[in-house]
This record gives C-alpha cells, structure tokens and sequence, in this order.
C-alpha cells in the first residue's frame, strides 16, 4: 500500500489532539459498532477505540448495534449529523450488501458512508470436527466429491464473507458441500465441537481459541501467504491456487464530514497500530494491520465491492 505521509499532532498540557478534532469534535465520540459483543469485529473495536481515546485525549464509547447484517448501524450513522460526533465501525458485510441488497438498502452505501480507515483483515479458516474423517483439504475434496450434497458446512449467515469462502470453494473445486447458515456464532461453534455440523468456515480470531484448546481442527485458511499464528496450516491457494478471500473491519464517517478531520483521525490511527501495545494485542489475535491512507481503504473498499459482486452472482446468493 502507499506510504501514509506523517502528519503533525499538536501537543497541550493535558490531551493530544489533531487540529481539527480539537476545534470539531466532542469530548465523547460514539462508534457504533454493527456486530454484537463479543465478536471479532467489536474485540478489535474496543481495542482500537482505547487506543485512539488515549492517544487523543477524548472519550470513543463503543454502541453495539448489531442487526440486518450489518444495515441496522449504518443506517444510523449514515443518518447521523456529520460532525464528527458519530462513527461507524463495520466489516465485511458493509462490502456484501449493496449486491445483496440492492435497492432495498435504506441508504446508498459509497455516498452516505466516507472510508477513515481500514483496521484489519484476516482470513477466514475451514475448521472440521475432531470426529470427522478427512484431515486434510485435498482429502476433503476427495471426499466430498463422493457424495454431491452429503456434507454440511456451518456459517454465521447467507451472503458472510465465510459464505463467499464456502461457494468459493465449490466452485473452484468441483464439489457441492451444502451451506447450513446460523444466525450467531455459538450455535454454530456448539454444533461444530459436538459433531453435528462437520465443518465450518470462520475467521482467525474466533478459530484460535478452539484450536488451542483442541476442540476442532484446522484444515486450512482463505490468505494467499502463511500466517504465523496458524503454524502449519496451509493456504486453501495451495490446493486451488487463485483462491483468496478475507474478513476485513474498518471505521466510516457520515457524508459531509470534514474532510481535514477525517484525514486527522486517520493519522491517528496509523499512529495507533505502530504502538507496540496495541499491535500485539491484534497480532496475537491473529488481526493484520497495516499503514492505509483515507484513498487507500476507498480503493480496497471498491476492490471488495466488486469481488463479492462476484461472488453473488456466481453462487446465486440470495436474501428473500
């Protein structure tokens, strides 16, 4: 990505705050967060807004708003007065649901929603149950090619990013493993350690805890390149090289905020993932970080728009 030019911050006896900020922002700044507590996207969240709160001076409070993939929150903020008072923190959804949605979204995605920065990405990973027979992915294919339709696969959602991998999947394989969608993460999690559902695409962050506990493995994940917290699983690119896809989390503004404040929050934030605190926090987490600028999150945010475009429309990916 292109470098992000450094830009001053000034220092007052008490706080450490961006020119524009100090003149346009609250002292308590809400970042309505589109998932629910708990979750990789509001984890990331907090540990970014406690970051950022400190480094500022100023008070970032976490609203949990989660609903309607994701729509439920921007809507708010895309309805919000562009004053630097309210952001959104959303993820991959936000870049699944204009295909998804279409006209039905009460809100037009790239106008009413302006990319400050992009916090993370990670990829997704196929866990299986410790009971299941396949253990690698080749064997996997394998084995699902003997029997079209025979195995379930678990997802948080039709049209998730781990959906995508799934349908991905299928696609460039040959196979058809059947798409069984929960509506939260802890059902699906239960049903994938008990063995009732053999398989499930998620992400990083949610997988390491039960992969070190021993309680699933770990087939493979969706990154084109290693990752050093899954030592020893392999890219599902090995096997099917071209296949990449990624969960991402990033925070927006309302349309009509300033565009010297939203460049202030993002030197900030860039300053905020180089302290060695709060980038070992991520990296632990297995959340990748890395410098963006305002145009570069835009670009990658049109980039992902278009993949998953794709995406539904090659698997049919339907929300009736």
């Amino acid at each position: 990505m292109t470098a992000v030019p450094r830009r001053g911050l000034i220092l007052t006896a008490g706080t450490l705050l961006a020119p524009a900020l100090a003149r346009a922002q609250p002292r308590s700044i809400r970042v309505i967060n589109a998932y629910s507590a708990g979750g990789t996207a509001d984890v990331v969240c907090r540990i970014i807004c406690a970051a950022l709160g400190a480094r500022l001076g100023q008070n970032f409070v976490v609203e949990n708003r989660p609903g309607a993939a994701g729509t439920v929150a921007a809507q708010a903020v895309a309805r919000a007065p562009a004053d630097g008072a309210t952001l959104l923190y959303d993820a991959t959804a936000h870049s699944v649901n204009p295909s998804l949605f279409g006209n039905r979204l009460p809100y037009d995605t790239r106008r009413d929603l302006l990319p400050v920065f992009l916090t993370m990405v990670t990829p997704n990973t196929l866990m299986s149950s410790n009971g299941f027979g396949p253990q690698t992915l080749p064997a996997l294919i394998e084995f699902a090619r003997s029997q079209p339709g025979g195995l379930d696969c678990a997802t948080t959602g039709i049209g998730t990013a781990q959906h995508v991998s799934l349908e991905l999947l299928n696609h460039m394989a040959g196979i058809r493993i059947a798409h069984i969608a929960y509506r939260e993460m802890a059902s699906a999690r239960n049903d994938l350690i008990a063995g009732r559902v053999p398989l499930q695409f998620s992400n990083v962050p949610t997988t390491l805890p039960l992969l070190q506990a021993g309680q699933v493995r770990c087939l493979a994940h969706t990154g084109p390149a290693p990752v050093s917290v899954l030592a020893g699983v392999p890219g599902i690119a090995e096997t099917l090289p071209g296949y990449e896809t990624w969960e991402w989390n990033g925070l927006f503004a309302p349309a009509g905020t300033s565009a010297t404040l939203i460049g202030e929050l993002n030197a900030a934030l860039n300053a905020v993932i180089r302290e060695p605190a709060t980038l070992d926090r991520l990296t632990g987490l297995g959340a990748l970080t890395r410098p963006n600028s305002v145009e570069d999150f835009a670009a990658f945010r049109e980039q992902q728009f278009a993949f998953f475009a794709r995406m539904v429309q090659m698997a049919n990916i339907r929300i009736d």
